[in-house]
């Protein structure tokens, strides 16, 4: 199979499980016009994702999650990380219904606008992943509490913060998870101009 420069000469299953590991023998075009010789890669397929960051523009306000991630176990300061809301995308969903949805099971909250920000790929040396990232307008007042489905092993905290104490904790490396920091960045980067499009709604 020949598509857009690359040959499939081999494509086999490594794994099964909750993901799905995959190994590639292929060839591909150089930029000098010639094939590469065959290479062996793997591939991680674990489907794609939607993420929100909630911002309330009336308290300028932001709604971050802390949660336990085993791929963050090596990390000194340990694997409970400060995300914002993300979830798969399933079959016939779309990733604004995603991150709607997740909004609520995972920070109680609703989302009342959503502005796209990227549709990124997470490691596209090693996964086919993507993920559609939002920012979404929120009200925080009564927001906080623990959540998530306990069926699937989620045991979620709620933290309500100022839009400048968490660009202080991006700033001090206390923010790690890739999606957040880049809503984090961009929020940064639009803030005011978004305050005055959603205060003025």
């Amino acid at each position: 199979m020949t598509e857009a420069g690359v040959e499939i000469i081999r494509k086999e299953l490594c794994f099964q499980g909750f993901f799905r590991m995959e190994r590639y023998t292929l060839r591909h075009r150089l930029f000098s016009g010639s094939w590469s010789q065959p290479i062996i890669r793997e591939l991680l397929e674990r489907g794609h994702a939607a993420a929100v960051l909630p911002y309330d523009p009336a308290r300028d306000q932001v709604v971050l999650i802390e949660q336990f991630r085993v791929g963050a176990m090596p990390i000194s300061s340990g694997p409970w990380l400060m995300e914002i809301v993300a979830g798969i995308i399933e079959a016939n969903e779309s990733a604004e219904e995603v991150v709607r949805r997740e909004a609520v099971e995972e920070a109680g909250c609703d989302i009342h606008e959503l502005v796209p920000l990227y549709d990124y790929l997470v490691s596209p040396g090693g996964t086919t992943e993507r993920i559609a990232l939002f920012c979404g307008k929120v009200d925080s007042t009564h927001v906080d509490g623990i959540y998530g489905k306990m069926e699937e092993g989620e045991d979620i905290k709620v933290h309500v913060m100022t839009v400048d104490k968490a660009l202080s904790l991006l700033a001090s490396g206390k923010i790690i998870a890739a999606s957040a920091i880049i809503a984090l960045q961009w929020l940064a980067l639009n803030r005011e101009r978004l305050r005055k499009i959603w205060l003025s709604g």
